[in-house]
């Protein structure tokens, strides 16, 4: 088994572009793959790698500015989910694209697992789920408001465009590992939103946690890797991905008439030219062609 680690941190970096090539090379020593970006607000990613090796990099990490105290969340991976390993500087670890939101000058309140249960059934808490509609699409929780945003970028328009409609009551929102709800409840405060929630280790520490008996979370989380979803217990689920769109399908969606693999799914049938469905077709039969040999093709 392998362990993936999910892992943030909003803190200033003078010079990001200055920890990349160490960093690179401490991955590399350590086998681990998967994506690391950094930027002036802080590091943000997900990698792979054996007990040893992500208990290594971990440790890299750490050592740089304010990330002695730095969270992470940990899941099993029966396969290596990722096929190199990357570390990108970038202007945000999470693109909002509102430079003036800084999460580590403030954010909302944290909720901890074992009381988002009672906080989103106060009759008072609308609950927002923060994530992109291709991800809330498998599993979000119950009684959820999804914004049906593409990008997080579109977050702010969103919440401008429909702030009304919630008065006065209390804002809880999350996200998959939390970094999203840090941003969104920043940006929801300078906003002049005071009583805002977030679950903290988003929905990722929330089904480790918390007994599938005792959840109010309804079908899968989408998680960025080739495990494509988990549940509770952060097992690894059974969706697949539209390696032409990238959308999550459900067993069920791989029978429908839509549906050829490595092509297109219902998603997105019909959006592409014939010249790409057939460049699709030739990266599929890439694919098949390398598990006959028993390797992994790089387009997986």
């Amino acid at each position: 088994m392998y362990v993936v680690a999910a892992l943030y941190k909003f803190t200033p970096f003078a010079a990001p572009e200055n920890l990349r090539g160490t960093l690179l090379a401490v991955c590399g020593e350590a086998e681990v793959r998967g994506t690391l970006l950094l930027a002036r607000e802080g590091i943000n990613g997900t990698i792979a790698g054996s007990r040893e090796g992500i208990d290594a990099v971990l440790a890299h990490i750490h050592t740089l500015p304010g990330c002695a105290d730095m969270d992470w969340k940990e899941s099993p991976s029966r396969e290596m989910p990722f096929h190199r390993m990357k570390v990108r500087v970038k202007r945000e670890i999470v693109t909002m694209g509102r430079p003036d939101v800084d999460p580590a000058r403030g954010t909302g309140h944290y909720v901890a697992p074992a009381d988002w249960n009672d906080l989103i059934g106060a009759p008072d808490v609308v609950v927002i789920d923060t994530r992109n509609s291709y991800e809330t699409a498998i599993g979000t929780f119950e009684g959820a408001i999804d914004p049906g945003t593409a990008s997080f970028r579109d977050f702010p328009r969103w919440w401008r465009q429909y702030a009304t409609w919630f008065g006065h009551r209390r804002v809880a929102m999350f996200c998959t590992g939390g970094i999203r709800c840090e941003k969104s409840t920043s940006y929801l405060r300078q906003q002049g939103v005071k009583d805002v929630y977030h679950l903290k280790g988003g929905i990722l520490r929330y089904l480790e946690e918390i007994p599938a008996s005792d959840s109010k979370w309804r079908g899968k989380c989408f998680v960025f890797d080739r495990r494509v979803s988990v549940g509770h217990g952060l097992v690894e689920g059974e969706h697949r991905l539209c390696h032409a769109c990238r959308h999550p399908l459900a067993p069920g969606d791989l029978l429908l008439p839509a549906y050829e693999e490595g092509v297109c799914c219902h998603h997105c049938a019909g959006v592409h030219s014939d010249d790409q469905r057939q460049r699709f077709r030739n990266r599929q039969r890439q694919i098949e062609r390398a598990a006959q040999l028993g390797l992994r093709h790089l387009g997986q």
